[in-house]
């Protein structure tokens, strides 16, 4: 071996180590300075006499290098056990730079390769050994739902008498919300055979500046998260840009298009282009209209039209010319300040919808009031107005209803027997801060509240947050469930999915906890609290259940893809404010906030088997952070224009754009997800799970990572190993009478098919964009179809597309 090449390689090796070495005490040492792990000051030292004895004695450099592996792996062991996740941080980095050292010409001395290399050999196998053991570790809770449960039959609460089995009438197919068809074609048994049946593009795609995360210079969101509903042989969507479309449930032929047309300019103006879906109205027998059977769907410009599910042509008898302005008694609402994404609730003659009134501009936004509406005429039935007395009420053409106080975005759910609507509030803005709120937005926000269908009337409230300071508003509607009374009664329930993770199982004719599953206040961090503001000591929680919220954070959790960049999130964990869940955002020191307001469980909401008595979440784990801070240095320097709330808001200059301007308070926010320098999160895995509860025993039958690392790469990349890590995930699940569930969510663009009894997913197909949506199922023919819309999450960054599909099995396994 020729010495130059010794010389030269032994010299790069020792000054890259030095080098790797030097970040290391540096940053190390400010980790300890802020009383953080020791072992990364240790390391860089070690790693730069190793450096060192590269260059100046090669003979010794192999042995130090060696021993500080064997002193890594035992502290990665005792930091985080076999977690393969915990240790591949941990270890990789020192792993590769040991095989690297195995290199016959690095650090040669002339005494022969195993004399040279035969302790550090032993280093990189034992370290090699233990991660290979480590990747068979389970982070899956293992269980089976009995053969009786599976097998368990209720007609009278697996089907709703107004919607045939074949149908799908509402974004939960009832108005139950459960998302549970009474099909029982496919099974775990054939569900080998299910193939794609039809692919139908929509032609409604991203536009220059619109498939990415709303931000500085980024544009805004597109996102096709739509739940196609089903009537008779149609299927009825929207898209992201306001169009409905009309589809053969057979082939997927379009049947018709309509384009409402929204105004540029509220298009431009909106962060977040999506529409879960449309409504169904079917006029009373003998009805004079032109239009019997009508599709209700929100536009982007603030709308809700109105038009014939036959033709597609606007219901002239309906509003103007068949579509109302949704800004109507809400006086002012600035561009982008006010839009619809989830489709009405239709029952009881009425058309019901609230809004998404955008987050954390100001404290004198537009109304979060909840709204009816005539389904035939367009005419205001009622209003659900938290800050005017009475609450329902039908404003005249000069009212205004009340700004600023909580609004209801997510989808609505109801019990029609009971005439009740339950509807999940927000806060009333902004979220991080809450000092200028009201005493009626304190008592209705981040609730599940019942009023009254035909009159608003609110009949009862129960609040799953108390002054809620970190946007934990309840993104979804419950789900309806019918469960057994301590004396065998039978108890009608719902279940309150929230962000937090936690699952409220109310009596849903009075709101009050169902006998079995108690909610006990518990005590909060409360510390660090803005002075002109207040937090509550106590929130509360379902304690009986089981819960998704997972534990707090502890440095030891922090991640990244090598051990440089997890130091990094060590040292912005020690320096942050974290006391737990519930920390207060504070000023000027940057807060974590975890779990955080995109989830654990979002507006997918939860799914539940009314008839085995089964709840389904999947859930994402990912820690935000958030800084409050004073406003008045970004309004003296013209960062940040004032702005009193009259016309659109201005335009922030430069960074700025990524800040909360929070208008009318003392503090603009940061807020943002947290990303080490590779984009990595500084939470490692498991980032997706699917978890299935027992609702009669409260217990968790299984639980299991869902989705891979297949489609997210560091730097926001589409391409990455497919490690099974869980995803991210957006858009929820159906089950169905067959025994299967169905999801897609993930960020890996697959939908998957799961063994209800398991958890295991049994069948997948590839998607050609992002998932992000809800999947529904329907029959045609005696055939059963499964259907999802893929057309990818600009919040997730999943790939932008326009597509619904739909699967079936082949014909032999469907006789």
């Amino acid at each position: 071996m020729k010495p130059t090449l010794t010389r030269s390689l032994g010299l790069i090796t020792g000054v890259a180590l030095a080098l790797v070495g030097l970040y290391l005490a540096i940053a190390g040492g400010q980790l300890a300075f802020l009383g953080g792990s020791l072992f990364y000051l240790f390391a860089g030292l070690v790693l730069i006499v190793t450096g060192v004895l590269g260059v100046v004695r090669p003979k010794a450099a192999p042995l130090v290098y060696a021993a500080l592996m064997l002193v890594t792996l035992i502290w990665a062991l005792a930091e985080t056990g076999l977690n393969i996740w915990g240790l591949e941080v941990r270890l990789i980095t020192f792993l590769v730079f040991g095989v690297w050292l195995l290199v016959p010409a690095v650090w040669a001395t002339g005494r022969g390769w195993m004399a040279d290399k035969a302790a550090l050999l032993g280093s990189v196998a034992v370290t090699g050994v233990v991660l290979l053991a480590s990747c068979f570790t389970s982070y899956s809770i293992n269980g089976t739902l009995s053969p009786e449960r599976m097998a368990a039959s209720d007609p009278t609460a697996e089907t709703d008498n107004n919607i045939a089995n074949a149908d799908w009438h509402y974004y939960g197919r009832t108005a139950h919300g459960d998302r549970y068809s009474p099909l029982g074609q496919i099974t775990p048994q054939n569900v080998s055979h299910l193939k794609l049946a039809w692919q139908t593009q929509t032609g409604d795609t991203a536009r220059a500046g619109e498939a990415e995360v709303a931000g500085p210079d980024q544009g805004h969101e597109f996102n096709l998260e739509v739940t196609p509903i089903k009537v008779d042989d149609t299927l009825y969507m929207c898209t992201p840009h306001s169009w409905i479309v009309a589809m053969d449930a057979a082939t997927g032929k379009i049947k018709w298009t309509y384009d409402p047309r929204p105004d540029k300019k509220d298009v431009a103006a909106n962060v977040y282009l999506a529409c879960r879906g449309v409504s169904y109205y079917q006029a009373p027998e003998g009805a004079q209209t032109s239009c019997p059977k009508r599709i209700f769907s929100p536009t982007a410009d603030v709308r809700l039209v109105a038009v014939n599910a036959e033709t597609g042509k606007p219901c002239d008898d309906f509003g103007d010319h068949g579509s109302i302005s949704l800004r109507t008694y809400l006086g002012n609402v600035p561009l982008g300040f006010h839009f619809v994404t989830s489709p009405p609730l239709v029952v009881k003659d009425r058309v019901v919808l609230g809004g998404w009134v955008m987050d954390n501009q100001a404290n004198f936004e537009p109304s979060g009031a909840v709204r009816a509406f005539d389904p035939m005429t367009g005419e205001l039935a009622w209003a659900w107005d938290a800050g005017h007395t009475p609450e329902n009420w039908k404003p005249g053409p000069n009212d205004e209803l009340t700004r600023n106080t909580p609004n209801a975005w997510g989808v609505y759910t109801a019990d029609p027997e009971l005439g009740l609507l339950y509807i999940p509030t927000g806060n009333s803005p902004p979220d991080n801060w809450g000092g200028s709120r009201r005493p009626f937005d304190e008592a209705t926000s981040s609730a599940t509240i019942a009023l009254d269908i035909e009159t608003g009337e609110r009949k009862w409230t129960f609040q799953t947050v108390h002054h809620d300071l970190w946007d934990m508003d309840i993104p979804a509607g419950p789900s309806l469930v019918d469960l057994p009374g301590p004396n065998g009664e039978k108890i009608p329930a719902l279940v309150q999915s929230t962000k937090r993770g936690e699952f409220f199982v109310l009596d849903r004719r009075t709101g009050q906890p169902v006998p079995g599953y108690p909610v006990e206040e518990k005590p909060v961090p409360t510390a660090g609290i803005a002075p002109d503001d207040h937090v509550s000591p106590t929130q509360p929680y379902p304690v009986a259940m089981p819960s998704l919220t997972p534990p707090d954070l502890k440095e030891t959790d922090m991640w990244g893809a090598t051990l440089l960049d997890q130091l990094i999130c060590r040292i912005q964990y020690k320096s942050s404010a974290y006391e737990g869940q519930f920390t207060p955002p504070h000023v000027g020191k940057t807060t974590i906030v975890y779990p955080a307001f995109y989830g654990v469980v979002d507006w997918q909401g939860a799914t539940v088997d009314p008839v085995r008595k089964v709840l389904l979440a999947n859930a994402s784990y990912l820690p935000f952070r958030i800084k409050l801070d004073h406003r008045t240095g970004l309004e003296q320097s013209g960062a940040l224009p004032k702005w009193n709330g009259e016309g659109n808001e201005p335009t922030p200059k430069g960074n700025a754009l990524a800040i909360s301007p929070n208008y009318g308070t003392p503090y603009v926010a940061y807020t943002n997800p947290w990303l080490n320098p590779l984009q990595i999160p500084c939470k490692g895995p498991v980032w997706g799970t699917m978890t299935a509860i027992d609702l009669v025993t409260k217990k968790i039958i299984w639980q299991h990572p869902i989705g891979t690392t297949r489609d997210t790469g560091p730097f926001r990349t589409h391409n990455n190993l497919p490690l099974p890590t869980g995803m991210y995930n957006i858009g929820g699940s159906v089950v169905t009478k067959g025994g299967m569930v169905f999801i897609g969510a993930t960020a890996d663009d697959y939908l998957r098919g799961i063994d209800l009894a398991t958890g295991k997913v049994i069948w997948r197909d590839r998607l050609p964009a992002g998932g992000q949506a809800t999947p529904m199922s329907y029959s045609v023919n005696g055939k059963q179809y499964v259907l999802i819309a893929a057309g990818g999450h600009g919040g997730l960054g999943t790939r932008s597309g326009d597509y619904i599909r739909a699967y079936a099995l082949d014909d032999a396994a469907a006789k």
